[in-house]
Formats: structure tokens, sequence, C-alpha cells
């Protein structure tokens, strides 16, 4: 007996077939045994950054859309359209407008991204405590023990946010709903965009054809390892003998065996979203300049802290982030004994890793802030003179927030 739901009328009801449409007319029924029994859940925002651009200038509707910048940029989003062109996230800018040259491209506007994701959280915090944020736009979501609360399983109420969300913003959102986070997230994916997939007890099945990239963990390089060892499939590593994969890989094969069979024991942890903050820019030409470098990473150092100090972070761990003329990438680590979330605290240390570096070209350079904390605590979390400096720059921030970015503009006379 399948257990169905209609995502228009939110009619519960049970079924011997699939149900092709609702009493209601709507063909967006959902219908699995397990339906009202699962109560792990990943929700995704669909094109998240584009979406809002499209919003908000609705000319863009019906064009293709990237959000990204800069001739040696990357594509931060890509709108549905683009994709169907290739243009995916995370390509090189120049390779994204040639897979798409009529694409219109938009510069990333992150607070207002911030803003939007917020309300689409709000909403996704009113049904349950267990809201573990991945980034901007997806969480993971632990709804057990919720029907008193939400009036109805787990299914019904996200199928009831999911359009409160599309109607309260104008964003979309698609749903995985499953037994644990590992499939909630793979489920989420196979139905975008505006989406809701479930899969149960039928995932062993589901995943043993599919490539062992798509398991957590395993990315481009570690999936060459396994397919060289003769693991192409996740249905090859679901095959292995008993302890042969923690016997190759050590404790993550462990993982691998138990993510192979569907399953997943980690639970969903409230606030375990953000683990660290960052940015970076790519320049248009190649910097050998010491001068030059530290030029542009003072407005990284202010908006990595303006981020932290707005979500109430500080850091302990500062990273700077450097890419050569021939693409390798650097990273150069500090840890702090005091924390901190002002844009002097982040330049300093910055700087002074920028400095142990050989002179050389460079492509792009980041900085970045990490193994936070909540800040919004007591001023002697703080050293004397950090909290000088966080005292000086938050005053800064309420000048900008009232009269604007420009009513106050910080030189680059930082150098102590």
């Amino acid at each position: 007996m399948l257990q169905t739901l209609c995502r228009d009328c939110f009619k519960l009801a049970e079924s011997q077939t699939r149900p092709e449409r609702c009493g209601c007319g709507s063909r967006r029924v959902l219908a699995h045994a397990e339906l009202t029994e699962l109560s792990i859940a990943h929700v995704d925002c669909d094109a998240f950054y584009a979406s809002v651009e499209k919003r908000d200038r609705p000319e863009l509707r019906e064009q293709p859309v990237i959000v990204g910048g800069g001739v040696r940029g990357v594509a931060t989003t890509a709108c549905y359209i683009a994709r169907q062109y290739g243009v995916r996230s995370a390509m090189p800018m120049f390779k994204a407008v040639k897979l798409c040259p009529q694409a219109v491209v938009v510069r990333p506007d992150f607070r207002k991204y911030t803003a939007e994701s917020g309300r689409v959280f709000a909403r996704l915090r009113a049904l349950t405590p267990l809201v573990q944020g991945l980034s901007l736009d997806e969480a993971w979501l632990d709804l057990s023990g919720t029907e008193r609360l939400n009036g109805g399983p787990p299914a019904l109420t996200l199928a009831r946010a999911q359009a409160a969300i599309e109607a309260e913003t104008g964003l979309t959102v698609s749903v995985g709903l499953a037994p644990n986070k590992f499939l909630a997230k793979i489920a989420s994916d196979l139905d975008k965009p505006r989406g809701f997939a479930v899969l149960g007890s039928e995932a062993a099945g589901f995943l043993s054809e599919r490539p062992v990239g798509v398991l957590p963990g395993v990315g481009p390089v570690f999936a060459r390892t396994l397919e060289r060892d003769g693991f192409l499939t996740v249905g090859d590593l679901a095959r292995a003998a008993p302890g042969a994969l923690e016997k190759r890989y050590g404790a993550y094969g462990a993982h691998l065996a138990a993510l192979a069979e569907g399953r997943d024991a980690r639970a969903v942890h409230a606030g375990e979203g953000r683990k660290s903050i960052s940015a970076e820019t790519t320049f248009n030409e190649d910097l050998a300049d010491g001068g030059e470098l530290e030029t542009l990473l003072w407005p990284l150092c202010e908006k990595v802290a303006g981020r932290a100090r707005r979500d109430g972070l500080a850091g302990r761990a500062i990273t700077l982030k450097l890419k050569t003329d021939s693409f390798k990438l650097l990273t150069r680590r500090r840890t702090l004994h005091v924390p901190t979330q002002t844009a002097r605290g982040l330049f300093r240390v910055g700087r002074e890793l920028l400095a142990g570096e050989p002179r050389r070209r460079y492509r792009l350079i980041g900085i970045g802030l990490s193994d936070l904390l909540e800040a919004a605590a007591p001023t002697d979390l703080f050293g004397d003179g950090e909290a000088r400096l966080r005292r000086t720059e938050s005053t800064i921030d309420g000048l900008r927030a009232r009269f604007g970015e420009g009513a106050v503009v910080s030189g680059r006379a930082l150098k102590h």
C-alpha cells in the first residue's frame, strides 16, 4: 500500500498504485510506502542567487543568468536556463560565457542573498529546532516527533513549508525526505527545481549503479583512486567483502561501506552550519608586487570581518589563500591566542603570511576566518587591543548601515 500526498491541496491518502493525479486535478502527487514514516529532510534553494536576481528583475525571467563576474572569476550560480548550455557553479567565467554568450552576467550581492536566506531559514526553524545549515541556501532538518506541533507527519509539514516559502519570498526550494542525512541530500537533487523526492528502504538499490563520486567526501581525486582499485559504482563498494574497505582505506573505508548501503548514523545538529567565513578576488592580470597584493587584501579583510560581526562570530584561525600564475593553490594558516572579528586583526596576520611567500606572480588572493565561536559575549573574550578595534569597527558598521557603504572609507593606512 502506497501513502500519497498531494503537494497542492495537501491531501494525505493511501493507494494500491501510484496515482497520476489527485482528486483536485494536480499531478504533483508524492507516493511512497514509507512517506509518513520518514523524518530527515534536506531543503535546497533552487539556483538561489540567480533566482533572487530574477525575482527582483522580472525582465531577466526568461533569460539565461549567471551570477559571478570578472574575466578571471568564477560562476557563483547559474540559472536553469544557463545550465542547459552546460554552465555550472564554480566554472571559470570565461568558460561559462563561452558556453552561453547570450547570458546576462550579474555581480553577486551577498548582503541581499543573506537577507533572503534568513527568511527561508526562519520558516524552517518554525518547524523544528533541529535545523543544520550547510550554506546560505541549504539545510538538513530532523522533524522527528513534530507531528503534534505541526499538525501532521513530516512529509505534509515540508510540503506546506515549501509552498509557504514560495508564496512569501517568491523563491522555490526542493526537498528530499529520507531516513538519514546522506539520502535526504541525494533525494533533494532528484527532482529540481521546485521538487520533492523521497528515498526509503529502496535506497541501496537506487544507489547501486550511481558513480562513486556521488558519496560525500569522495572528490575527484579519491574517485579516481577508487576507480583504479576497481570500484566504479556505489554498488561495487556495497559488494566488497566485509572489512575490505576499512582495511584498504582506513576508518573512512568503514564509512564508505555504510554509505554504499544507504546507512548514515550522523545526527542533525542545530547551529552546526558555518565553519568558516572567507572572501577572495581573482585579478584580471597576474600580480607580483607585494604592495598591490596588500591593497587588494585589505577590502577582503573588511568583508570577512563585517560578516563575522554581523553574525556574532569570531575566529581563532586565519587562512591566507593564493593561486599562482600556474594555477597552483597555496594556503597558509595561523592559529591565534585571542579570537578576532576585526579587519585590522585579519589584515595584520594576512600581511605577515603574505610576506613569508616568495615574490612571484599570483592570479588570486583570499582571506578566511575559521575555528569560529560565538562572540556576542562578554568583552573579555577579546584582549584589550582587539576589543578596542572591535568597538571602532562596530561603530563604522553602524555608520555605513545608516548612511551607506561610502559613508566611511578606510584607507590602507593600517600598517600596525
